[in-house]
């Protein structure tokens, strides 16, 4: 029959045993928790981003068709009421000389006046996709802060589950006693 010294040695050899099994499961689920969550964090931070760049990429598609069908139009308009001062001319010969020169004023006049309707709606669209591209990145910032919150949170629930949020000369000494191998007990608070 062994002795008791002998009997407790063992005991405790097994307690030690249990003690570094459930560690280990809790370490392992810590790093589970850590990797499901950053995952998470991770592919909230792509979705935000595709969408701030989607919006960005449409509001500038937008800007650049506006800008585009602004300057056609006003190209249009300007030819067409060239091409009508001209026929109205030869139409009427010298006689009606006088007339042509009021259309062409008048062309001009309409033409000054679509460039700069087109000059003040190209603003417009610029000033639009600035205060777009702003919003976009309101919108990643926002999202960036939530990534850092979350991996906070999520590093704080480890530690919580590991343990380690004690008092760190206790879990330094512990450490530092396990990995020499010699057992050293602390007190929980």
């Amino acid at each position: 029959m062994a002795s008791h010294q002998e009997q407790a040695v063992y005991r405790a050899g097994e307690t030690k045993g249990r003690t570094e099994e459930k560690a280990g499961h809790a370490a392992g689920k810590g790093r589970d928790a850590k990797e499901t969550t950053k995952e998470k964090a991770s592919g909230t931070a792509q979705v935000t981003k595709e969408k701030a760049s989607g919006a960005a990429q449409a509001t500038k598609e937008k800007t650049s068709g506006a800008a585009q069908a602004a300057k056609d139009k006003k190209s249009g308009t300007a030819r067409a009421a060239k091409e009508k001062a001209a026929e109205s001319k030869d139409k009427t010969g010298s006689y009606l000389g006088e007339k042509t020169e009021v259309a062409k004023h008048k062309a001009a006049e309409t033409a000054d006046a679509a460039k700069q309707k087109t000059t003040d709606a190209a603003q417009y669209t610029k000033d639009s996709a600035v205060a777009g591209k702003d919003k976009a990145g309101s919108v990643l910032q926002q999202a960036s802060e939530q990534v850092k919150s979350t991996v906070v949170g999520a590093k704080d629930a480890v530690m919580s589950t590991l343990g380690m949020t004690g008092d760190k000369d206790s879990t330094d000494s512990a450490a530092t006693a396990t990995a020499t191998g010699t057992t050293t007990t602390t007190k929980d608070h």
